[in-house]
């Protein structure tokens, strides 16, 4: 830890606020500063980009929080591979760092940004060498074409710096976590484009790219079929909208009591998903990096992960991986039994990784049954008609956390697979994601940050 410690004392860091609750203004300032400047440094196209045949993944980029070919080509990639990799360290005892004491927390903060700048170096590299992103072709075998390379390479780099160091402020003084953030950002403009775009379709020229307006456009023409792949695409949308939310309301209230105060109690609630969305976010991202490397592999004659046909993977285990469009081919009569296969393939392996990583999730990040009952001591509660004993709540709340953290896994997973299998306007990943993480931030908000908002503010929150 030694080395550990010395390394992380040369990377910069951002302070944390001095004052225990900062101000909600100060919160919702910082927020936006960081939302607008991941809105213009997405605009920002890479210098000496000749070609990228990553601009295909958009669909998956989306998870990633990235935009192909600007300087946040790696988006939150990096991140969340870090926290994979320290997840699955601490998970098989490789890393034993106790997280629910400062030092500990410290310790396991420094070791994830020496990661995540691991990352971000390793991943800038492998996307140029790989011809992710190349220079021009024309200047293949010349020194220029080596000068642009590092010159891509470098800003790659500095890109993933930035949305690193934009992830810590939002975490120390903005509301919610940058990679929640950077999620939503990404599914908004991707939703809001593919929603109300008038440009015309490259499929079909004669209808407009945006859902709403390719509708219009189709029925006015008379075409049924497009007509009802769009309303289909549309209602696929708000279908998820309306289950994540009902589900994210889903919880169990554990009754306990105040142990000074006779007569007085509360119920202590736990979330069906009780590992919020970060676990999705793990596996999620995880499917969208072995895409993106199975690309690269396959570009650069080795198709180990798979191959590609233009966009899609149509061998290997980066097809097994690809949700298929189960409702365009139903509506279009092409459905096959190796669809169907596949499709309960995919909604397994996002069953499974999102169970995997809540367990991980539930031990680094202070979910588990005896953090719990320690926090619950804490506040002067205890279990109605038993002593007042750590041991007793953290037996009852065992009974509870661990069945939730699987069951809940195992549904979002499942509702991640069928929302990316529906035909839905975005990556049906994402939008789940998305919609719990604004759901959260307005629990957040109402919880927190009550007293310091304007009036009309609060009088909304309440409703």
């Amino acid at each position: 830890m030694g080395i550990i410690k010395a390394i992380s004392s040369l990377i910069p860091n951002i302070k944390g606020p001095r004052q225990k609750n900062v101000p909600f203004g100060t919160k919702a300032k910082w927020t936006i500063v960081i939302l607008v400047l991941y809105y213009v440094l997405s605009l920002i196209p890479l210098y000496g980009l000749g070609e990228s045949s990553l601009s295909m993944f958009e669909y998956w980029s989306v998870m990633l929080g990235a935009q192909m070919g600007s300087l946040l080509s790696l988006g939150i990639g990096p991140i969340v591979t870090a926290s994979i990799i320290l997840q699955l360290l601490k998970g098989v005892g490789i890393i034993t760092i106790d997280v629910n004491t400062p030092d500990g927390k410290a310790k396991y903060q420094a070791v994830q940004r020496i990661l995540v700048i691991g990352f971000i170096i390793f991943e800038s590299i492998i996307y140029v060498l790989m011809g992710g992103f190349a220079p021009a072709a024309s200047l293949a075998g010349t020194t220029q074409y080596v000068n642009y390379q590092i010159i891509l390479i470098t800003q790659i780099f500095i890109g993933g710096l930035m949305v690193m160091y934009m992830d810590e402020i939002i975490s120390k003084w903005g509301i919610g976590s940058g990679v929640s953030l950077f999620i939503v950002a990404g599914v908004a403009r991707s939703l809001f484009v593919k929603l109300f775009s008038f440009v015309p379709s490259i499929a079909n020229p004669d209808v407009p790219a945006g859902a709403l307006p390719g509708l219009v456009t189709s029925l006015a023409a008379g075409d049924t079929i497009t007509a009802l792949l769009l309303f289909a695409t549309i209602a696929s949308t708000a279908i998820i909208f309306l289950v994540v939310v009902y589900t994210q309301a889903m919880k169990v209230e554990i009754p306990l009591s105040f142990g000074r105060v006779r007569g007085y109690g509360m119920r202590w609630p736990l979330k069906f998903i009780y590992t919020s969305n970060m676990p999705v976010i793990l596996v999620g991202a995880m499917v969208a990096m072995l895409q993106m490397l199975a690309s690269l592999l396959y570009n650069a004659g080795h198709p180990i992960l798979g191959t590609f046909s233009g966009q899609t993977a149509v061998s290997g285990f980066a097809a097994l991986i690809s949700p298929p469009n189960i409702i365009q081919k139903i509506f279009t009569q092409s459905l096959a039994l190796a669809d169907v296969l596949r499709g309960l393939f995919y909604m397994c392996f996002m069953m499974g990784g999102a169970v995997m990583f809540s367990l991980f999730w539930v031990q680094t990040s202070g979910l588990d049954a005896k953090s719990q009952a320690n926090t619950i001591m804490r506040n002067g509660l205890q279990v109605p008609g038993f002593r007042r004993d750590p041991r007793i709540i953290e037996h009852l709340l065992q009974r509870y956390i661990t069945p939730l953290t699987v069951m809940g896994a195992m549904a979002v997973g499942a509702l991640a697979a069928v929302a990316d299998m529906s035909n839905a306007l975005v990556s049906g990943t994402g939008l789940l994601l998305s919609v719990m993480i604004i759901y959260q931030l307005y629990e957040q908000i109402a919880k927190e940050n009550m007293v310091d908002m304007h009036p009309m503010m609060k009088k909304f929150m309440k409703k």
